[in-house]
């Protein structure tokens, strides 16, 4: 049986040693090693929504579509008071770097019920990270379905849609700005 979820049980956001350790993936796509998450991360770059300054983050993709326009598809562990979550909100026209490669996307924000379903794919292929990660965003799941579905409604997910024209072998040109 699966407990009731809310919000109340997120994570805080790292410190310290776990802080820098959670942004090192942002130094190694600075320095060109992207490539080397293969499929599973991207850098999203975003602007705050108060002091305008360029953010940031490295995210795990749920869902990766790669036919016709690209879309990749990232869920906020932080919850929806996550700071690139509510940067997003603000402005979803944005860039991001997959592998090598650099996108102009712009944010969707998925309903629960497409979170459901998301989750209930995703973790039949990651059966231990997605355990793991529910339990880390405060949701108990007992490995059901239904549990994962439950999770999902709560899990704040966001599509990024490539621009139009862009296709998944395209660099896109421009220098990338640096940021947090």
């Amino acid at each position: 049986m699966t407990q009731p979820f809310s919000t109340q049980g997120r994570p805080q956001l790292p410190t310290g040693w776990r802080r820098f350790l959670a942004r090192l993936p942002i130094r190694l796509y600075r320095a060109g090693l992207g490539p080397l998450f293969g499929k599973r991360l991207l850098l999203l770059h975003h602007t705050g929504r108060v002091t305008g300054l360029r953010r940031s983050v490295v995210l795990e993709v749920i869902a990766y579509e790669r036919h016709g326009t690209p879309s990749w598809t990232v869920a906020s562990g932080f919850g929806p008071a996550a700071a690139w979550y509510q940067n997003l909100r603000r402005e979803p026209r944005t860039t991001i770097r997959f592998g090598n490669r650099r996108y102009t996307v712009t944010a969707r924000f998925l309903p629960p019920e497409d979170g459901a379903a998301l989750m209930a794919r995703y973790a039949p292929r990651h059966p231990r990270l997605a355990r793991r990660l529910c339990t880390f965003m405060g949701f108990a799941v007992d490995g059901s379905d239904a549990a994962f579905r439950m999770a999902g409604r709560s899990i704040p997910f966001v599509r990024l849609e490539a621009a139009s024209g862009q296709r998944g072998g395209e660099q896109q040109g421009g220098s990338e700005q640096r940021g947090r």
